[in-house]
């Protein structure tokens, strides 16, 4: 066998053919061990059809192949004497009481006492699982060699065939499965032209009309064959005698329907002629190699176990259908594992290209660390198919079919479910633009708890994901455990504490968004600055209660003795009142400033020697912005006294200067005249009063100051007292009134007759002899 060109060497597979037979070692243990009063087994040779433990006699002594069995193994001398022997050792081992599996028992203690004592020490669990996994290994190696043996008895003409028997039952079984295939290969030439058509509308079909063209193209498909299966039923029992058929014929039939309608699946995945009909995207070289290899796996097994198995059951021996059953699983475990290392980094490659193509990706990551195992995750498949078959072989069909369909089943919809989530987390919520429009910050707020929520719900579903496969495969026993009191409690705890912290989320959301609809200038009534503040305030001190009682309820529903923790938190508290004394009078300083009023959020202030509009507000400290731009935070301890601009009213004084040679009353007229055009302007609806003018109240070096002052509504101030400032300077000027501005007069001096003394004063055009004009 080739795999990439090089030899797959002999060594590979003996080590795949020891780890799957480790691996089913534990599995016939456990079985053995957790059913002891199933009879035990009559003779190792006994097929997996003879009969189970939970038939009754009634079943066995009806059932001819179990007869037939039974007289073939006392026929048998080296047979008969192995069961003479297995049943001598069963009458004579020891009779135990029905203690519990793997208790270690007082040999002292007699009657009640003798109860289990103490659970057995890990080393003894340690010792009986490698002692059940060396006798399953040693029990397999040795059904492996007999099976081999057996085979080769049959070419060397030990055991005796029953050939006319067997050419018989082949000729009968010919014609029905010639006439069945010619029927097949009919329905299947009319059904390919039906199948160029719909390849041809599903190429640049939308998504729905495609998966209805890819629905009816399988539905076809499949009918081409339960009519092929019909139309060999008919024949068969036509060439019966009274409408009988024979049992290699049915035999025949329902192998060829299982078989093909199982590749009618495999169609529908690869398709490997119709690249449009196919609902993997795949290149189509790739798809007709996995079609040809699993339909290959699919018909070595089907027609080798359902067909080629019971007829020599029935011909040649039990023995030797049972060891070519056994040859037929092996070899068919063999070649997928070869074929999957073939192409573990052309998988691997495909895998990887979506991660490459959309590095951010959730599900590119996925399939790039599926691409890094999904060999070995293969390989793991093929191994428990090994292994249930090995260790129950009676129902290991039905039990690889039921949890092969539940492994897929729950990945396709975990993995559907990730895929929303994924794109409700990369794409985001959004709400109608209604809503937007009363409530701004609800979408921004909605974004950022509802995709964490989502990827623990993602982290959860992978888990429940595996918690299926385990169960469909019998790993673990979800069911049971949570049959269990302690199960249950631990389920309903873990629900109770997802359900308190999601409610407190929604309750959080659901607070924040009324504040934020009632401090909406859009919606209603503008709120007031008190209204803000206050509503800010409790936003935060909300925020930490339900932080507080949320995580106290969730770890109370988990089993979490709160008590000591919310002594704690009273000890805590006392450390940080003494540890923390510049703490707590923030925090006291700060309720009395709310309780007094003394400012709210956007008024400007002066606290601690900073003047700034006020934007954050806490119970400890108070954020400026200045006028520069500069954000401070002031801690209310520093805080001495609080001066707000926005209280009521304001004022805007104005002090303007004039020459000392004008006339006041005139600059007052004028002063006034400036203030009936700043009513004029947009600044008037501002003004709530009358110029008050206060006339003279100061005589400067330069000027003469003339005070005035306009009242006007908190926060406008400034603005206005800009607009008066530039019509003032405009009035003045059209009336010829002098604003000084600062200028030095140099003072020589005077004699006491009052004369002054000339200054000489050089020119710039006298000569270099330094004489000049007086």
């Amino acid at each position: 066998m080739q795999t990439g060109g090089r030899p797959v060497p002999c060594r590979l597979f003996a080590v795949i053919l020891i780890t799957l037979v480790s691996l089913a070692a534990p599995v016939v243990a456990q079985d053995t061990a957790s059913a002891p009063e199933v009879a035990p087994q009559v003779a190792p040779e006994a097929p997996p059809g003879a009969a189970s433990s939970d038939e009754g006699p009634t079943d066995v002594n009806t059932s001819r192949d179990a007869a037939a069995l039974l007289a073939e193994i006392l026929q048998d001398a080296e047979a008969r004497q192995r069961l003479i022997d297995r049943l001598l050792s069963e009458a004579a081992a020891p009779e135990q009481d029905a203690a519990p599996a793997g208790a270690v028992v007082d040999p002292g203690a007699t009657g009640d006492a003798a109860a289990p004592a103490r659970p057995p020490s890990i080393a003894r669990q340690v010792a009986e699982r490698t002692q059940g996994i060396a006798e399953g290994v040693v029990g397999f190696g040795t059904r492996l060699y007999s099976s081999v043996a057996d085979l080769a008895s049959v070419a060397t003409g030990e055991r005796q065939v029953k050939w006319d028997r067997l050419v018989q039952s082949l000729s009968r079984l010919g014609i029905v499965a010639a006439a069945t295939l010619i029927a097949f290969w009919v329905l299947k030439w009319i059904a390919a032209r039906f199948f160029h058509a719909m390849s041809r509308r599903a190429e640049g079909a939308g998504w729905a009309r495609r998966a209805g063209i890819l629905l009816s193209s399988n539905l076809v498909d499949a009918c081409s064959i339960i009519l092929a299966w019909g139309g060999g039923y008919a024949f068969a029992l036509s060439l019966g005698e009274g409408g009988r058929m024979h049992v290699q014929q049915s035999l025949f039939l329902n192998a060829f329907l299982m078989i093909e309608l199982a590749k009618v699946v495999l169609r529908a995945f690869l398709a490997p002629r119709f690249g449009t009909l196919r609902w993997v995207p795949m290149p189509d070289d790739r798809a007709g190699y996995w079609y040809f290899w699993a339909s290959r796996l699919i018909g070595l097994l089907g027609y080798g176990i359902l067909l080629v198995v019971p007829i020599v059951n029935t011909n040649i021996s039990f023995i030797v259908g049972r060891s070519l059953q056994l040859l037929i699983v092996v070899t068919a475990a063999v070649m997928a594992i070869a074929i999957v290392l073939r192409n573990r980094r052309p998988v691997r490659a495909a895998l990887e290209a979506r991660h490459r193509r959309l590095p951010d990706d959730m599900i590119g990551k996925v399939l790039s660390l599926l691409g890094k195992v999904w060999h070995l995750m293969a390989m793991a498949y093929v191994a428990a198919l090994l292994v249930v078959w090995n260790a129950r072989p009676v129902d290991a069909v039905g039990f690889m079919l039921t949890a092969t369909v539940l492994t897929v089943v729950s990945i396709a919809a975990g993995t559907l479910a990730m895929i929303l989530m994924t794109r409700a987390i990369t794409g985001g919520i959004r709400v109608p633009a209604s809503v937007r429009e009363s409530l701004p910050l609800l979408e921004g707020r909605l974004n950022a708890f509802i995709p964490m929520i989502l990827k623990g719900l993602r982290i959860g579903l992978f888990i429940a994901v595996l918690i299926a496969i385990g169960q469909a495969w019998h790993v673990i026993d979800i069911n049971g455990w949570l049959a269990t009191e302690a199960g249950r409690d631990i389920l309903w705890r873990a629900i109770a504490a997802t359900a308190i912290v999601i409610i407190a989320l929604v309750v959080w959301i659901a607070a924040s968004s009324w504040i934020e609809y009632t401090l909406n200038p859009n919606v209603g009534r503008i709120a007031s600055a008190r209204q803000r503040t206050l509503l800010s305030l409790f936003r935060n001190a909300f925020m930490v209660g339900l932080i507080v009682v949320t995580s106290m309820l969730a770890l109370s529903e988990l089993g979490v003795n709160i008590g000591p923790l919310l002594a704690g938190a009273g000890v805590l508290g006392l450390a940080i009142g003494f540890g923390a004394q510049k703490l707590v009078q923030d925090i006291i300083t700060g309720a009395f400033i709310q309780v007094e009023n003394a400012m709210n959020e956007g008024d400007v202030v002066t606290v601690g020697g900073t003047t700034g509009v006020v934007e954050k507000l806490s119970i400890r400290s108070v954020g400026l912005r200045d006028v520069a731009g500069t954000y401070h935070l002031i801690p209310f301890s520093s805080v001495d006294a609080v001066s707000n601009f926005m209280k009521g009213f304001a004022f805007h004084v104005a002090e303007i200067g004039v020459a000392y040679r004008e006339n006041v009353p005139e600059v007052k007229a004028l002063m006034q005249v400036a203030f009936e055009r700043l009513l004029e302007t947009d600044h008037g609806s501002v003004i709530i009063g009358e110029l008050e003018m206060h006339g003279v109240t100061a005589l400067g070096d330069s000027s003469v100051v003339v005070r005035a002052r306009i009242r006007t509504q908190p926060g406008s101030q400034w603005a206005v007292g800009r607009a008066y400032n530039e019509i003032v300077k405009a009035v003045l000027d059209e009336h010829g009134v002098e604003i000084p501005f600062p200028h030095l007069t140099v003072y020589m001096g005077e004699n006491k007759d009052g004369s002054a003394p000339p200054i000489r004063v050089r020119s710039e055009q006298a000569g270099g002899d330094g004489q000049g004009g007086s």
